[in-house]
C-alpha cells in the first residue's frame, strides 16, 4: 500500500507550542494516517544548490532562528535518523538524473520538528530531510517529488514543510501590532485568491501551472517574495504519483500573512 503524502504549513516557531492552533489539527492528521517506518522532510529551511539528502543516525534539533521566546531554545525533538531509507533515497534520485550528496552532519531544522511534534510527539519514528534547490525552480521540484514516489511504496511518510503563503514582511507588521501568539489573524483577499488557484491546478493536475505558477497564479509575487516555502509543496504533490486524490485542510492565516493550509495527496 502506497501511503499519502503530505504539506504542511510549519507557521512560525511559535507553532512548537501546545497552544498553538495548528497543534490539535496536525495530531489528528498524523492518527489519520498509517503509522510510517520512516519520514522524508523536504523543508524551505534546507536550500542547496543540488540535492543533499541528510544521513545522521542521531540528528540534533536546530534552532535555525531568532527573537522567539527562550523556552522555544529549550525544546528537543530526538527521533533517530533513517540512514537506510536515506541511501535509498540517494539512490533514486541518481536513477532520475538528480544525483544528489549525503549530508551526515545536518541536523533537524524547525520546518521539520516544529510539526512532528505534534504528529509524532513520541519522537520514536525515524526522520530524515532533503534540501530544496530554490535557484532550480518549480519544475525541477515536480521532478523532485516524482522520484522520490517509490518510498511513499515503501512505509515512508513524505512530507513537504513550508507555507501556503509566505510573506514575513507582512507577517512581520501583524506582529508589531498584535504579538507572536501563533492564531488566525485576519487574512487579506489574496491570500483565500492565491490558495485557490493552487488547489485549482492541484485537483486538475495542471503541472504546467504549477511549474509556472510564478507567472499564472493570482497574487503569486505577494504570496511567495520568494520561492522556498512553495517548493515542498511541489515535491510532496509529485509524489504521490500521477493525479493523486487532493485533501485540502485549512488551519487559518497565521499573522495576516502566513496562510496555514495542509494538503493530504492520496495516490490512486
Amino acid at each position: 500500500m502506497r501511503l499519502p503524502t503530505l504539506f504542511v504549513s510549519h507557521g512560525s516557531p511559535m507553532c512548537a507550542l501546545r497552544t498553538s492552533p495548528a497543534a490539535e489539527p496536525w495530531a489528528a492528521l498524523a492518527r489519520g494516517l498509517p503509522r510510517p517506518r520512516a519520514v522524508l522532510v523536504a523543508s524551505a529551511h534546507w536550500e542547496t544548490e543540488l540535492p543533499m539528502v541528510g544521513t545522521a543516525a542521531r540528528p540534533e534539533t536546530l534552532h535555525d532562528f531568532g527573537g522567539f521566546p527562550p523556552a522555544l531554545d529549550r525544546i528537543r525533538y530526538p527521533a533517530p535518523g533513517a540512514p537506510e531509507q536515506a541511501a535509498r533515497t540517494l539512490d533514486l534520485l541518481a536513477a532520475a538524473g538528480l544525483p544528489a550528496s549525503a549530508n551526515g552532519c545536518r541536523g533537524l531544522d524547525h520546518g521539520t520538528w516544529v510539526p512532528l511534534l505534534h504528529m509524532l510527539p513520541e519522537a520514536d519514528v525515524p526522520v530524515f530531510q532533503v534540501s530544496i534547490q530554490t535557484s532550480l525552480g518549480a519544475a525541477h521540484h515536480l521532478r523532485l517529488g516524482a522520484a522520490l514516489a517509490p518510498l511513499a511504496g515503501e512505509g515512508v511518510w513524505i512530507i513537504g514543510s513550508g507555507s501556503m503563503t509566505h510573506n514575513l514582511h507582512e507577517w512581520g507588521r501583524f506582529v508589531q501590532d498584535h504579538g507572536l501568539e501563533p492564531g488566525a489573524g485576519e487574512a487579506p483577499a489574496y491570500v483565500r485568491e492565491f490558495g485557490d488557484a493552487i488547489e485549482t491546478a492541484l485537483r486538475r493536475a495542471d503541472l504546467e501551472f504549477l511549474a509556472s505558477y510564478r507567472e499564472r497564479a493570482p497574487h503569486a509575487q505577494r504570496a511567495h517574495p520568494s520561492d522556498e516555502h512553495f517548493l515542498p509543496l511541489l515535491v510532496a504533490y509529485a509524489a504521490a504519483g500521477s493525479h493523486p486524490q487532493v485533501e485540502r485542510i485549512e488551519l487559518g492565516v497565521d499573522g495576516g500573512a502566513i496562510a496555514m493550509d495542509a494538503f493530504v495527496f492520496r495516490p490512486l
